[in-house]
């Protein structure tokens, strides 16, 4: 390995907790791939094992807490303890080469597709219909309650599973960011109005889920995802960002992680363009939290370039990894100049993706390089 990519490979302790043997991770993608009854395929395993030897840390796709959170076809499920012994095996099969596996636990809110949740009825803080979806119901106190609790008890079986940790998908548009964004959260009671009010939502949900994190008898961690702006007005800006970041701070969690699309990307509200959003959002956390930064890396030059421009605790790679399952094993190998960066159209079985992922980035143009 060349020197210069010593930082890459350096070990880190989260919270004194988990021992990382690199600093990147893989990032949670969305697959498509499980079955109709909720449970992980023979083909998502291979795909996520096929990916776990060269990162410390394995982020998988967004699962969901309850039975009308469900944000996409072919997701997995965690709404049920019927759902232990599917996620036991994926954790099984990420942790057996090597990685640590952490599941991302998610309600999908006014994302989800109506023909995937009970009665085709959208929920969310309020009634604000996304585009081209049907406008959701605002959820009723007991209800906001019940989903709360469902996280907690989402962790709990990430814990009897055998998971190293779960990420709360507070990011993408979903429903905790849908309470936390003032575009979308219209309500005049505890959960809405104020900042402190559209945090109550984000902030409860922290709380129930480190509750039964504590109950692990291993070490196990709780990292929060977070998108730092919305385009609407109104809409989350890179001050209510760093509320937030403040907020979760307090609550001494293990990670957060910003969700980018371009790891450089300026910022467009609430803060200048002097910095890039991950530098102000690692300047805002300012040590008292470890950042993963992620965002458009196919290059080990691009790994190195993000650790030298922002102090990140940690690097996920999301569409790399599916290109080159092997991106972090050559550069540690010195092989750097092997690695591809662009998908090989003919090379779907060698690169083990499931059919469905496959066709829809096939059918995306744009969205991974090469395609």
């Amino acid at each position: 390995m060349s020197n210069q990519y010593e930082k890459l490979f350096s070990p880190l302790k989260l919270n004194n907790k988990l021992e990382l043997k690199n600093r990147l991770v893989m990032a949670p993608m969305t697959n498509f791939s499980s079955n109709e009854d909720g449970t992980v395929t023979k083909a998502e395993l291979d795909y996520y094992a096929r990916r776990s030897k060269g990162v410390s840390m394995v982020i998988t796709a967004c699962t969901y807490v309850t039975e009308n959170g469900k944000g996409f076809p072919g997701e997995f499920a965690a709404y049920s303890d019927e759902f232990i012994p599917s996620l036991r095996e994926l954790a099984t099969a990420i942790k057996k080469e090597g990685s640590k596996a952490i599941l991302q636990i998610f309600h999908g809110g006014r994302s989800c597709p109506p023909n995937l949740v009970p009665n085709g009825e959208l929920v969310s803080a309020s009634d604000v219909a996304q585009e081209n979806n049907v406008a959701p119901r605002p959820l009723e106190e007991t209800e906001i309650e019940e989903i709360i609790a469902a996280f907690g008890e989402t962790t709990r079986r990430a814990v009897e599973a055998g998971f190293d940790g779960v990420e709360i998908h507070g990011a993408n548009g979903y429903l905790i960011q849908q309470f936390y964004s003032p575009h979308t959260n219209r309500r005049e009671d505890k959960w809405g109005g104020t900042v402190e009010k559209r945090l109550a939502f984000p902030l409860a949900v922290v709380d129930a889920v480190k509750k039964a994190a504590e109950k692990a008898t291993n070490p196990f961690i709780v990292g929060y995802r977070f998108s730092p702006e919305e385009p609407e007005t109104p809409g989350l800006t890179m001050e209510d960002t760093f509320t937030l970041i403040d907020a979760l701070a307090d609550k001494e969690l293990d990670y957060i992680h910003a969700s980018l699309m371009e790891f450089a990307s300026e910022p467009r509200r609430g803060a200048d363009t002097s910095k890039s959003r991950i530098e102000w959002i690692v300047e805002r956390a300012n040590g008292r939290v470890p950042v993963i930064g992620v965002g458009s890396v196919y290059t080990a030059e691009d790994a190195k370039k993000a650790f030298d421009t922002a102090d990140i605790a940690l690097l996920a790679i999301g569409r790399e990894l599916i290109i080159d399952p092997d991106f972090v094993q050559k550069i540690e190998q010195g092989k750097e100049n092997e690695i591809v960066s662009v998908l090989d159209k003919d090379k779907q079985a060698e690169l083990v993706i499931p059919d469905p992922l496959w066709n829809a980035i096939i059918n995306s143009p744009g969205w991974f390089p090469g395609v």
